[in-house]
């Protein structure tokens, strides 16, 4: 074993093929037989369904069939997208799918699809949050929702509901689920102490904008498998619910999950089923590739949610008490949301006396609400992390250093009432106060600011199993069924490397599909480095066990006695009594061989987690005539457990710092009164282009998991959650007027400069 390749920053594997557009994406790939579908989509956000007239489409040259609800063999009678692929009775969200035409040719699928007639007798929409609330409000969806359904919040992060209240509010039916989160007397320690702020903050639903749409080509083999291959983050998970969706065994469905262009939490069995259904219904191949305008539509962005805040500290900085009531949009997802999770993120990295966090998931007639890179987070962080530095300037304390006064270490008990695991809050927030960036903002120019901001997530824990094995070659092979989003399997090879005792360089790393591969949750959640690439260091050490009970024999030295380096065991302290792996492999894939074939399978089943901290520094200048926000330069410093490949961890942390300044200043899917969408194509989305991104710094912090691989921990979703907060803080310090609302769009921007800047807001 040697930990000499960790730490070196190295391509990623699947780099050549896919920068020479040789990677085969979900799409691409070539079925006999194969039909195409096109949906067609509801234009009323609320509506029962009278009839659906289909002829016209069927006339259409090439057109085999129009499906509606009760032509697809579902099984189940839940409300939830995988058990309900096309609206049966009523239509609870302006987009969703009420039909599918299925063709001989794409063309001919959207022709037929254009004449596909739908009679609606159009409801009330339920569009705002809070109303919705209201006893006696109308309804967002009339058919009741069935119990159970879907655990896909599971794959996200593991956040428990919080407790019981024993004081029953009066509110209508639209309110879904109410958690709350309660320690001591919130109210009397704010009462107690020497400062209070307060304030109302809002963000809207935000699309994931990856580069592919949603894609997923079906089709039966001879046996009736039902055979999936589809862009999905988890091929597991899509198993289950297709399987649970139409009846079948697990067995009769077998799910490939392909390289993906892009997911940030939405790709999880949401247009599987549609395809499928079409499958069973029609007994023919069947693929289905949203259109960019379909994908804006139907899909399942990141919701929208309103936050009623109240914190205090007393005049040494020391936090207080945190009152908080969140309302969180759930639009027609009645299976779950965010309110478990947001609620349990809003009080940060940071120590409290007392808190009161009371989360509602509301149910509205826009969209089916989905994840998105650490769903719940970037919401909580953006009023919190507001506030924090409206104390910090009321106490004439430095914002980094009230945040490190009640930072939380290891050993500190959390909002679950459980004890933080190893976590780098302290050492982030030192690191990035170092910085030269952050002594600069005494020095700036007019209508400049500095804002500074720190978020975290909890990361998630799932089972996982790999298998890797040893070629004649002296090559490894990885086996795992994970998804690869971000280069976890350039990963998985220094983490085999590394145990094995072997160059990365021979090392691949096969992804393999339900039928075949060893188990691996949905990626998502921050969770596969630290759980699948837990497995795969396993797996690796038990081949390692193998190669050396071999050598053993071959060198008459005890394994004990061994080391593996770069593909040659030999004797520690003596290396020229040594032997090469290729030839212990060679000696046993053999016929007549001597040895056990050098492969071993290995699992995991993480129990506690590890929480990784990010903060950032934005420096903008703002132009006080049009009220537009520029990004000069951005600093992002994070905890990464370990940087198995530092290529890698930058690329996350820029990544997500820039989706970040999308949630900050550019990103908003707004609908009209009647719950239509206004902003469904990229002519009307704003995202952070190339040219809007400024510099970013990135300041790798290593504060090491002691049950992840090699100190590894799972890093993908801190980076985003405190870049909106931080870039609110810096226009604050330009302009000195604190905007509670994103984006922070130029007019939004330009009409608070021009408002009294004083507190607006009443307490929650």
């Amino acid at each position: 074993m040697s930990e000499a390749h960790i730490g070196v920053a190295r391509p990623r594997i699947d780099a050549p093929d896919k920068v020479t557009g040789a990677t085969k994406f979900g799409a691409d790939g070539y079925v006999h037989g194969l039909l195409h579908a096109r949906l067609v989509l509801s234009t009323e956000a609320h509506a029962r369904i009278r009839a659906i007239h289909g002829d016209d489409a069927l006339s259409v040259p090439g057109v085999v069939a129009v499906l509606t609800a009760a032509d697809l063999p579902t099984a189940t009678t839940g409300t939830d997208r995988a058990a309900e692929p096309l609206a049966r009775e009523e239509v609870v969200f302006a987009g969703q799918p009420v039909a599918m035409v299925v063709a001989e040719t794409e063309a001919a699928a959207e022709d037929g699809a254009e004449v596909v007639m739908v009679e609606l007798e159009t409801l009330p929409p339920v569009v705002d949050l809070e109303d919705a609330m209201r006893p006696g409000s109308a309804l967002a969806r009339l058919v009741e929702k069935a119990e159970g359904g879907s655990d896909l919040e599971s794959i996200h992060a593991g956040v428990d509901h919080g407790q019981e209240d024993a004081e029953q509010e009066q509110l209508s039916a639209n309110v879904l689920d109410r958690v709350q989160r309660k320690n001591g007397d919130a109210a009397a320690a704010l009462d107690a102490s020497e400062v209070v702020v307060f304030g109302t903050f809002r963000t809207p639903w935000v699309y994931q904008a990856y580069l592919e749409p949603q894609v997923a080509t079906t089709w039966l083999e001879p046996s009736g498998t039902l055979v999936v291959s589809t862009g999905t983050q988890g091929s597991f998970v899509s198993r289950k619910e297709l399987a649970r969706a139409f009846g079948l065994p697990l067995d009769r469905v077998r799910v490939v999950a392909e390289p993906l262009g892009g997911s940030f939490g939405g790709k999880l069995a949401l247009i599987e089923p549609l395809a499928a259904g079409a499958t069973l219904a029609l007994r023919r191949p069947v693929r289905l590739v949203l259109t960019r305008g379909e994908d804006f539509l139907a899909t399942n962005p990141a919701s929208a949610q309103v936050t009623h805040l109240r914190v205090g500290a007393r005049k040494d900085g020391t936090f207080t008490g945190i009152e908080a009531r969140m309302l969180v949009d759930r639009g027609t997802n009645a299976g779950w949301g965010v309110e478990g999770i947001t609620s349990s993120l809003l009080v940060g990295p940071y120590r409290w006396e007392a808190h009161d966090i009371v989360g509602y998931g509301i149910q509205t007639n826009r969209f089916t609400f989905g994840a998105y890179r650490a769903p719940g987070a970037p919401t909580a962080a953006f009023a919190l992390e507001s506030l924090l530095d409206e104390l910090a300037e009321k106490l004439g304390i430095d914002p980094i250093e009230i945040r490190l006064r009640n930072a939380v270490v290891e050993g500190d008990i959390g909002i679950s009432g459980n004890a933080y695991p190893t976590i780098g809050a302290v050492e982030v927030l030192e690191r990035i106060r170092e910085h030269p960036l952050w002594s600069a903002r005494a020095s700036l120019p007019e209508n400049e600011g500095i804002g500074f901001a720190a978020g975290y997530w909890p990361g998630g824990n799932e089972p996982a199993a790999a298998i890797c094995r040893v070629d004649t070659d002296g090559t490894m092979t990885v086996v795992t069924s994970s998804v690869d989003m971000s280069g976890v399997d350039t990963g998985f090879a220094v983490i085999a490397a590394a145990a094995f005792g072997l160059d990365p360089n021979k090392v691949r790393v096969v992804f393999a599909d339900t039928a075949t591969g060893p188990y691996s949750g949905a990626s998502g959640g921050s969770k596969v480095t630290y759980t699948v690439g837990k497995a795969v260091e396993g797996a690796a050490r038990a081949a390692r066990v193998k190669v050396l009970a071999a050598a053993s024999q071959e060198l008459e030295i005890a394994p004990d006695d061994l080391e593996v380096v770069d593909g040659v065991v030999r004797a520690i302290g003596a290396p020229d009594r040594s032997i090469t792996v290729e030839e212990i492999v060679g000696k046993a894939l053999r016929y007549g061989g001597r040895y056990e074939p050098i492969e071993g399978h290995g699992g995991s089943a993480q129990t506690r987690g590890a929480p990784s901290v990010a903060a950032h520094l934005s420096h903008v200048r703002v132009d006080r005539d049009t009220g537009e926000v520029e990004l000069l330069r951005h600093v992002i410093a994070q905890d990464v457990g370990r940087a198995l490949n530092p290529a890698l961890v930058e690329g996350q942390m820029r990544g997500g710092a820039a989706q970040g300044m999308g949630w900050a200043l550019f990103e908003r899917l707004d609908h009209d009164e009647d719950g239509r969408l206004l902003t469904g194509s990229f002519l009307d989305y704003a995202i952070p282009v190339a040219e809007r991104v400024p510099e970013i710094d990135t300041l790798i912090v290593e504060v090491p998991a002691p049950d992840g691989p090699f100190g590894a921990k799972g890093i993908g979703e801190a980076p985003v959650v405190g870049a909106a907060p931080a870039i609110s803080n810096a226009v604050a310090a330009a302009t000195g007027v604190r905007i509670h609302e994103l984006p922070m769009t130029p007019p939004r921007v330009w009409q608070a400069l021009r408002q009294d800047s004083g507190p607006t807001e009443t307490p929650a």
